[in-house]
């Protein structure tokens, strides 16, 4: 007898609250498709970086151009890559280091293995920002495949920070991480 109370009290329970959402209908409506924006980073207003030497005479560096040129590179950080492509809005490597360059009036070949022809080689222990740093990449057997411009340089282990366009978009990486160590060639400074 108890469990056919105990039941009969859950059905008028249950029973009772259907009529209570019966009316309401649940609407399901598909988000309609935004246009795509470009995502924007917000701009560094500095380039106090955390590697400076104190013993680097850094005001005869041509400190002016090199902050312009960390200026424009920065400016589209985050940008979308595409092969081929060379700004203001999407990218590929070189397309990104001659478009940067270029605003600053400084003329670099539109391929990464072009652009590694220009300037002067410079050995890593004088590489400073700005200079320009090139790699290998899958395809390029062996040769160079890849550029990117130098941010800032750790004394200490003579790692460097650098940015450039990779196949996730403009961003910086760090020449320690591995993918990038054991692809590095060597640096040219073009100005």
């Amino acid at each position: 007898m108890r469990k056919f109370v105990a039941l009969t009290a859950l059905f008028l329970l249950f029973s009772s609250l259907t009529p209570a959402f019966a009316g309401k209908k649940k609407h399901r409506t598909r988000a309609k498709a935004q246009p795509r924006q470009e995502q924007r980073v917000d701009e560094i207003d500095n380039y106090d970086f955390l590697y400076l030497d104190e013993g680097v005479d850094y005001a005869n560096n041509n400190n002016t151009m090199v902050n312009s040129i960390l200026d424009e590179a920065f400016a589209h950080m985050g940008a979308r890559y595409s092969h081929g492509s060379a700004g203001p809005y999407v990218f590929d490597c070189s397309g990104f280091t001659s478009y940067v360059f270029g605003k600053m009036g400084i003329s670099l070949s539109r391929s990464s293995r072009m652009q590694s022809t220009q300037g002067y080689r410079i050995s890593n222990s004088e590489l400073q920002s700005g200079d320009l740093v090139f790699f290998t990449s899958p395809r390029s057997g062996g040769n160079v495949g890849h550029v990117g411009i130098v941010v800032d340089v750790d004394p200490a282990t003579g790692s460097f920070n650098f940015i450039h366009a990779s196949l996730r978009g403009v961003k910086v990486s760090n020449s320690r991480e591995s993918y990038y160590a054991r692809r590095y060639l060597f640096a040219k400074r073009v100005m």
